[in-house]
C-alpha cells in the first residue's frame, strides 16, 4: 500500500484552495466581529459525556472516539462546535445577558455527509445565547445571508422549517415512544404513509404559501399556531434581505437537538445546503444551565467551492546576493503588502514555479521593482 495515500474522504488542501478558505475565514469572522461576536476555540477533543451532552444519537454516530491514555476515560473528536460552545456560554462565561460567539475550525465525521463531500469539514459560524425572542432568530439569519453574500454567492435560497411543530402534533397524535424514532425519520424522509399521522408534514413544502396551508390541514392546537406565526414572520424578514424563501415542515434538524425553527441556505451551483442552522434551547440543559439559543454553521471547504476564486496575488522575484541595500529594499515591498519571493541560485529552470511577474533589479544603483 502507499504510504502517501489518506484515508477515503479526507484530502489536502492545496495552495489555490487553501488561499480560498483563508480569504473566506478572514472575510466572513471579521463580519461577525462587526456584528459583535466573539471569537471562541475549543479543543479538538474532549471527554465523551461532555462532548456529547445534550445532543441526539445523529451525533454520537458521527463522533470518532478513543481512550484516553492518561486518565483512561473515553474521549471524542469534536464532529460539530455547538455542544462545545453551549458549554464555553454555561460554565465558562456564565453571562446573564445575550452571548453572542463565533468560531472557525475543522470537525471529523465517521461518515461523510454525501458522496463528493469530506469527512473534515472547516466549520465556522455563529451563535446567539440568551434571547428566546423573534429577533434573535431574525439576526442570525440575516447574518448567514450577510456572510453568504460577503463571499461571492449571488444567489441564494433559505429554506425554512420549525421542528416544534413535529414535537407538537406528535404529542397530540400520541406517538408511542417505542415508534418515536421510526416516525421521526419517516417525517424527514418525506415518506407520509409510513409517518401515519404525521404524515401530513411529508406533504408541506415549497413557497411561504405552504404556511397557510399548514394553517388548513393542521390541527389548530395553540402551540401549533404560534410556531407557524414565527415561521411566517421570520419568512417575510428573510425575503427583505433579496433571497428566495421556501418552506419544508418535514425538516427537523440535523442532529436531534434543534428544538424550534431552523433554516438552511441553498444555491443553484450545489445540490446540498451550503449552511445550516437553527434554534436549540435545550442544548445548554446537560450542563446545569438551558439558555436560549440559536446560531447557524458552514463548511468553508465547501464555499469555497462555489465562491469565486480568490485572484493569485502578484508576486516579484528577488535575487539571491548579499546585499544591504536589497534586504532594505526587499522588506520595504513586504511592508508594502507586496510578495516578494528569493530566487535561490541553481534553480534558474524551475523559476515559472515561483508565478513571479515582476523582478527587483538594480539600476543606476538603486533596487528597482521592473
Amino acid at each position: 500500500m502507499r504510504r502517501w495515500l489518506l484515508p477515503e474522504h479526507i484530502e489536502d488542501v492545496l495552495p489555490a484552495e487553501a488561499r480560498q478558505i483563508e480569504r473566506l475565514r478572514r472575510t466572513i469572522l471579521d463580519l461577525f466581529e462587526a456584528h459583535g461576536y466573539e471569537l471562541v476555540a475549543p479543543p479538538m477533543l474532549e471527554y465523551l459525556e461532555s462532548l456529547l451532552s445534550g445532543t441526539g444519537r445523529d451525533l454520537e454516530l458521527a463522533t470518532f472516539k478513543l481512550v484516553d491514555q492518561l486518565s483512561g476515560r473515553m474521549m471524542g473528536v469534536r464532529a460539530d462546535h455547538t455542544p462545545q460552545v453551549a458549554r464555553i456560554d454555561a460554565h465558562l462565561l456564565n453571562r446573564q445577558g445575550v452571548a453572542r460567539l463565533c468560531y472557525c475550525g475543522s470537525v471529523l465525521h465517521t461518515r461523510p455527509a454525501g458522496m463528493t463531500r469530506t469527512r473534515e469539514p472547516i466549520q465556522i459560524g455563529a451563535e446567539l445565547y440568551g434571547h428566546a425572542g423573534l429577533d434573535a432568530d431574525v439576526e442570525v439569519v440575516r447574518l448567514m445571508i450577510a456572510a453568504l453574500k460577503r463571499a461571492g454567492l449571488e444567489r441564494v435560497q433559505v429554506d425554512l422549517a420549525n421542528p416544534a411543530i413535529y414535537r407538537a402534533l406528535a404529542a397530540h397524535a400520541k406517538v408511542a415512544p417505542e415508534r418515536a424514532e421510526e416516525v421521526f425519520d419517516a417525517v424527514q424522509q418525506k415518506d407520509a404513509a409510513a409517518a401515519g399521522e404525521l404524515g401530513v408534514l411529508a406533504t408541506l413544502n415549497g413557497g411561504v404559501e405552504v404556511i397557510a396551508r399548514a394553517r388548513r390541514e393542521l390541527p389548530m392546537l395553540a402551540d401549533i399556531a404560534a410556531e407557524l406565526d414565527k415561521l411566517e414572520r421570520l419568512a417575510e424578514r428573510c425575503a427583505a434581505q433579496a433571497v428566495e424563501v421556501s418552506i419544508d415542515l418535514a425538516e427537523l434538524g440535523g442532529f436531534h437537538y434543534e428544538s424550534g425553527l431552523s433554516f438552511a441556505a441553498f444555491a443553484p451551483e450545489s445540490p446540498d445546503a451550503i449552511a445550516r442552522g437553527g434554534r436549540y434551547d435545550e442544548v445548554g440543559a446537560s450542563f446545569g444551565r438551558a439558555r436560549p439559543a440559536t446560531g447557524f454553521t458552514l463548511d468553508l471547504r465547501q464555499l469555497a467551492g462555489l465562491a469565486p476564486p480568490a485572484p493569485a496575488r502578484r508576486r516579484i522575484l528577488a535575487p539571491a546576493v548579499e546585499d544591504a541595500a536589497l534586504d532594505v529594499a526587499i522588506a520595504q515591498l513586504r511592508d508594502a503588502g507586496e510578495i516578494v519571493v528569493v530566487d535561490f541560485a541553481g534553480h534558474e529552470a524551475a523559476r515559472e514555479e515561483l508565478a513571479c511577474d515582476r523582478r527587483l533589479e538594480k539600476k543606476d544603483g538603486k533596487w528597482r521593482v521592473t
